[in-house]
């Protein structure tokens, strides 16, 4: 499977694993359990990306690092950019994790978008995150949420068409724009679009109910397949 449009496609993936560096570990020691949560990684973001870039022969930028270490989906200046573990360090120490795992991940985004506008005119970029089923005790009511800046109109059109898509082939899932976080929140999509223009830049967050993850593994894997037949269909479209 491949795009069937003129666009350049990109896959991300900020929250991809839970590993901490060797040279970290001793201040994660009483971390296991968090470190295993939704909020030391977003799990299976990292499957969903790379069957993403195998379906539309896409170039896959991702991470591994947990987002407790520094998280890949905040700004340099947002307060929570480290975990309470990291934030009490001395600024030496937390400079040098931003030097060597959030700054190299942010540079070779841009390297990818770059060159795909040089290549393409514009690049649809699809970045993969994964929501908790149920947070602070409140339940999540939606299976996948697709995420952008509506103010953008190319954005708002493809999610439209995504989620158009999705009811035709998967009628069973719930889908939901800007839910359940909103699309032009900090982050790396909206770092990357104050850098080009909405004729040339499309960022779309995917994010995906856990509980298919946790679940049974044949929905989760046949979940995978709706998702790219669909964007396929929803890009197909937008080039028409």
């Amino acid at each position: 499977m491949t795009e069937s449009t003129h666009s350049a496609m990109i896959i991300t993936c900020e929250h991809g694993g839970n590993r901490i560096p060797e040279q970290y570990r001793h201040l994660f020691l009483s971390c296991s359990e968090l470190l295993k949560s939704h909020r030391g990684f977003d799990p299976g973001a990292l499957v969903l990306a790379r069957g993403f870039a195998k379906a539309f022969e896409a170039p896959l930028l991702s991470a591994t690092v947990s987002r407790l270490l520094v998280d890949l989906n905040r700004s340099i200046s947002h307060p929570r950019l480290h975990s309470h573990v990291i934030r009490s360090l001395p600024e030496p120490i937390r400079q040098g994790i931003v030097e060597r795992h959030y700054l190299p991940y942010w540079r070779a985004a841009e390297r990818m978008v770059s060159q795909g506008i040089a290549e393409r005119r514009q690049v649809v970029h699809i970045s993969c995150h994964s929501f908790t089923p149920e947070l602070n005790a409140v339940v999540r009511s939606a299976d996948i949420g697709l995420l952008y800046n509506p103010t953008r109109a190319g954005e708002k059109v493809l999610c439209g068409r995504w989620k158009a898509a999705l009811k035709l082939i998967a009628p069973d899932i719930q889908v939901r724009r800007n839910y359940p976080y909103e699309g032009r929140n900090d982050g790396l999509t909206s770092r990357l679009r104050k850098q080009w223009p909405p004729e040339a830049y499309l960022g779309i967050e995917v994010e995906i109910n856990q509980k298919f993850v946790t679940g049974s593994g044949r929905r989760w894997a046949a979940l995978q397949q709706e998702l790219a037949r669909s964007l396929q269909l929803a890009l197909a479209n937008q080039s028409t």
